[in-house]
């Protein structure tokens, strides 16, 4: 692991922001730190890059718990580079901005142009190196910020909200950046974000937080497709989340039997990804061991795709099908239709 924080608590003003976080990054992963704004993401990210110290906890950096002595955290602090998510740009060229580190640690200006150069054509930024920060787009900007960071060729890199506030295509192409920058370096990432899309499009594993807490960590694939919680299958974003009575591998939502892969005794939630149902016209002799008959209450684009939402024993399901697949099935509200999917598609907490 190249970093590990163990029980950070923080407090501010008597308030607790952390209240016993504990994470793993290991080295070159790509690790996003995840949750909705206020929940602690910034104050551990400060934390993480030694900007700020905490309250209480340890900070374990390759295999080495930090101390306060300052000239330990110096040269730990130079192997990690953070960029926030409203960056600063100094008076003067861009240049000037991305090489500054390197000026204030004393490398001589023929190794500072030639790097700077370098990180500069790698953040998509060549031609830049003389124009005025000042009159950089907010973009620009965070490509500077980014370069800045990388310049110093650090073995951590710190990221905080890097997409926030940035028109969608702005953002898609940052983020786009960030992860093949990860790729081609190997340098190891952790990125804060509010946003699970932004977290999905880049990251390898992460953690989400909740009122200073880790709710969830792990792969990526988990997090989206195993969520633990009820919070944690509404911020991935997994609908169709039903209070239920669980009596092994059958779930009781109402009047509806719903069975599921796994053994749970009493009672709890359940949710069903509206991309794992399928709709069709006459009943699917399929191996899904869940298939019901409903009525169409509503269609409505949800992007490039569509949610039909279907009413089974007074039960509202949403199922999210393609353009192609609205146009094959030609339903309509009223339409009778059937759904099904498989007991492994059920998540249950």
């Amino acid at each position: 692991m190249i970093l590990q924080l163990k029980n950070i608590q923080q407090k501010k003003n008597g308030n607790k922001i952390l209240k016993g976080v504990s994470i793993d990054v290991p080295e070159g992963s790509f690790f996003v730190l995840m949750g909705p704004t206020g929940c602690g993401k910034t104050s551990l990210l400060r934390i993480a890059g030694l900007l700020d110290s905490p309250s209480s906890g340890d900070i374990i950096f390759k295999g080495k718990k930090l101390t306060s002595r300052k000239k330990e955290l110096l040269h730990t602090r130079r192997q990690i580079a953070s960029m926030f998510q409203s960056p600063v740009m100094f008076r003067g060229s861009v240049s000037s901005n991305v090489g500054w580190g390197l000026k204030i640690r004393g490398i001589k200006k023929p190794e500072i142009a030639s790097r700077t150069e370098k990180v500069l054509e790698f953040v998509g930024l060549s031609g830049f190196a003389e124009r005025d920060a000042s009159t950089l787009s907010g973009g620009e900007r965070r490509r500077t910020a980014l370069a800045r960071a990388l310049v110093l060729e650090p073995e951590l890199l710190i990221l905080d909200e890097p997409g926030t506030s940035l028109d969608p295509a702005f953002k898609r192409d940052l983020l786009k950046r960030i992860k093949e920058i990860h790729l081609q370096t190997g340098t190891t990432f952790v990125m804060a974000t509010h946003d699970f899309t932004d977290a999905l499009a880049v990251g390898t594993m992460g953690a989400v937080m909740r009122n200073g807490l880790i709710e969830q960590s792990g792969m990526m694939d988990d997090i989206l497709f195993k969520p633990e919680s009820r919070f944690m299958a509404s911020f991935t974003g997994v609908r169709n989340i039903f209070p239920a009575d669980f009596a092994g591998t059958e779930a009781c939502v109402r009047q509806l039997t719903i069975t599921h892969s796994g053994i749970k005794q009493g009672h709890g939630f359940l949710a069903i990804p509206p991309e794992v149902i399928v709709l069709s016209l006459a009943p699917n002799l399929t191996s899904e061991r869940n298939r019901f008959n409903g009525t169409v209450k509503s269609i409505e684009r949800n992007g490039t795709n569509w949610d039909v939402t279907v009413e089974v024993s007074d039960i509202p399901i949403i199922v999210a099908i393609t353009t192609g697949a609205l146009e094959e099935l030609e339903i309509a509200p009223g339409t009778d239709i059937h759904l099904s999917f498989k007991a492994s598609a059920v998540h249950v907490f």
